[in-house]
């Protein structure tokens, strides 16, 4: 029963990431295109927590850990380029 629970939330998982390459790619303006790009930072977050799940193994929540804070921090960079023009004022 864990097996299906796991393999429907990857492909729901799976089928939110298509959606937002969509948006990424499409997005009429900046601000839709940065928010997909942090919506796809959480959702890779999710698809890695559900593997290390399925392969019961620790080193895949270090890892989304890793790109948890990567994400937070590429996303105030990107805004705070789009707000003031530069990163480091």
């Amino acid at each position: 029963m864990l097996d299906l629970a796991l393999w429907t939330s990857m492909a729901l998982v799976v089928a939110a990431l298509l959606l937002n390459v969509y948006r990424l790619t499409v997005g009429p303006d900046m601000p839709d295109r940065i928010l997909a790009l942090d919506t796809m930072y959480v959702n890779s977050i999710a698809l890695i927590v559900l593997m290390g799940l399925w392969l019961n193994t620790k080193t895949y929540f270090e890892s989304a850990l890793l790109i948890a804070m990567l994400g937070f921090i590429s996303t105030v960079a990107v805004c705070k380029y789009l707000l003031r023009g530069d990163i480091i004022e």
